[in-house]
């Protein structure tokens, strides 16, 4: 059964020296990685900067700066929403 990022499976294994098993791997935790909820990222990232020394400060500062730069899901669209998207 094909999936969302067959495409993006296939660019990889192009252009490195994946193969389609483990560029799917990558893929899939690329994705799972961006998909986590905010609460869930908080509380890992501090968990990850607590140890390696990190103070609160320092932690919530790096934090508010990386949360802009993850992935927003879009709401969902209607066929009809697409629809305009591709036609105007």
């Amino acid at each position: 059964m094909p999936g969302p990022y067959d495409d993006l499976v296939d660019h990889l294994v192009r252009s490195s020296p994946l193969s389609a098993n483990e560029a799917t791997r990558v893929v899939d935790e690329v994705v799972a990685y961006f998909a986590e909820p905010v609460p869930d990222y908080v509380r890992r990232r501090h968990t990850e900067l607590r140890h390696r020394g990190w103070h609160n400060d320092r932690i919530f500062t790096a934090i508010a700066a990386e949360l802009p730069t993850r992935r927003v899901s879009p709401p969902a669209l209607s066929a009809r929403q697409l629809r305009r998207i591709v036609y105007g």
